[in-house]
């Protein structure tokens, strides 16, 4: 057996954790709304046609905010489409997902349902086919009290009360030749500058999200955050990151080192960020928004299948595994690993269309592998992250050389005394014994050793064995004399909880 050690000590502090780091992503794509947040006529649906099944599951990931409506979509969405009376609305043609759109649920339903579920609304908007004077339509009429035309029409709609939406996103990957309306760095730049300014004249409260690169693979990366943030930098308070892995190859020992090329693209962005604080001599400091992040290849062959112009198709409906799970458990801990600058981050996406969450048409919904490391990262990586210092015997794969089985992040909750450590072992053959110096926290005791493993790395959960693959609460772990022994199994995702010893 491999064996490998970690200390972890009260001052070597990354910093606080924004509990918006565990955010999640609606758009209007596929069965993400209808059928998925949304499902009048389903046994499990209420009043208002949410299905609540999924508002239970939603609820139990604790989730803080959810990015809505787009994505690809948003940069073609024309918002009053989805507001005032159903029986009027228009059935529009999306461009970016060649499906029908019935705007059955809009604006105001999303605000209604994310109040539903306990989470925040991260509003995005149109800057493909729109532009500022649309965004400031919508801002007031999300967040404007009443007195004027677009205030007075959300009240008419039924919603006396604002929004008081506080997160938006200045449109979706602007820099994609996929993306309807797409621009160059100086096109959208100055789009978003003026943008960010109307939007900030009606609501100085607000927090904006100036589009990064679409990934780290774009041509134009690096330039394009420069140029973008020449314009923007003074008026923006967050620049987005979007990452997706996949298994293509089928080579497991690679696809579960991926994560290291995100942090490597995490920390690129942050000196580009930098340097363009330089270049401004602003005493700002750019903040990060990872507003799309997951596993992302399953379902691409059956998508060319799909027919066009039809209304909420299964697109983009991974069935996750075990591997998948363990790669979003080290995608978290890379997160983790710089809360410092991350402090939000949406999984993408949250109910069917690559998500946590999935369900039938008229029929149950239940958890797919990945719903589990998100879950508990969301439950318990609540507090102040801690750099862990990590020795760890590598491996070579394929893809990658020096890979470390040992992946870790350490989260502390000073208030009540939690220490979590997650951990993941990238071994697929054997167990990794971890020894953890925590001479700093005395007085702890094992709360609990949480475990997510299978003997097969492609196990995976559907609807017929939704529970096939679970966490258990079988961990190997003992403290003594602040010397914590774990046994990690091959493959596995761990959450280590410690808590302080109450005296009486």
């Amino acid at each position: 057996m491999n064996k490998a050690s970690l200390i972890v000590d009260k001052e070597f502090v990354i910093g606080a954790v924004d509990p918006r780091l565990y955010g999640s992503f609606i758009e209007h794509v596929g069965r993400a709304v209808y059928g998925g947040i949304y499902e009048p006529g389903h046994p499990e649906a209420d009043e208002q046609g949410f299905r609540q099944d999924v508002t239970a599951l939603v609820r139990e990931l604790r989730v803080p905010v959810v990015r809505y409506p787009g994505g690809n979509f948003v940069s073609g969405y024309e918002w009053e489409d989805g507001v005032g009376p159903a029986a009027s609305r228009k059935r529009r043609l999306d461009l970016a997902w060649a499906a029908v759109e019935t705007n059955e649920f809009g604006t105001n339903e999303f605000a209604a349902w994310a109040r539903k579920v306990g989470a925040e609304v991260m509003m995005a908007v149109n800057l493909g086919t729109r532009g500022p004077a649309d965004a400031r339509n919508l801002i007031e009429y999300c967040n404007h009290p009443g007195g004027t035309y677009w205030s007075d029409l959300r009240r008419s709609h039924g919603y006396e009360a604002p929004h008081e939406i506080k997160t938006w996103c200045l449109g979706n990957e602007m820099d994609g030749p996929w993306q309807i309306g797409g621009k160059t760095a100086d096109e959208y730049g100055r789009t978003a500058l003026e943008t960010a300014k109307l939007m900030k004249w009606v609501d100085p409260s607000i927090e904006l999200v100036v589009c990064g690169s679409s990934m780290r693979d774009m041509p134009t990366f690096g330039q394009w955050e420069d140029t973008v943030l020449g314009h923007a930098y003074d008026e923006v308070d967050y620049l987005s990151l979007h990452a997706y892995y996949g298994n293509r190859k089928d080579d497991t020992a690679s696809f579960v080192a991926k994560t290291l090329e995100m942090d490597d693209y995490i920390h690129s962005v942050i000196a580009v960020c930098d340097y363009a604080k330089a270049k401004k001599r602003s005493k700002k400091t750019m903040m990060l928004s990872f507003d799309e992040w997951n596993v992302w290849y399953h379902s691409a062959d059956a998508d060319r299948q799909l027919e066009r112009w039809t209304i909420a198709p299964p697109r983009i409906e991974d069935v996750y595994t075990l591997e998948d799970a363990i790669v979003v458990g080290c995608m978290i801990i890379s997160l983790l690993k710089r809360a410092d600058r991350i402090r939000m981050a949406c999984i993408a996406q949250l109910v069917n269309v690559i998500a946590p969450i999935m369900t039938a048409n008229g029929g149950d919904a239940w958890r797919q592998t990945i719903f589990y490391p998100y879950m508990h990262a969301s439950l318990y990586g609540r507090g102040v992250s801690l750099k862990p210092i990590i020795r760890s015997p590598k491996y070579d794969s394929a893809a990658y050389t020096d890979v470390p089985y040992l992946e870790s992040a350490v989260v502390y909750e000073e208030e009540s005394g939690q220490l979590t450590i997650f951990a993941v072992n990238r071994d697929l053959k054997e167990a990794l014994e971890v020894e953890a110096d925590l001479r700093q926290f005395a007085g702890y005791r094992i709360a609990g050793h949480l475990v997510l493993d299978d003997p097969d790395p492609k196990a995976r959960n559907t609807a017929a064995r939704p529970l096939r693959v679970a966490p258990h609460a079988g961990g190997d772990s003992e403290l003594r004399d602040g010397r914590l022994r774990t046994i990690l199994p091959k493959l596995s995702w761990n959450v280590i909880r410690l808590t302080k010893i109450q005296f009486h």
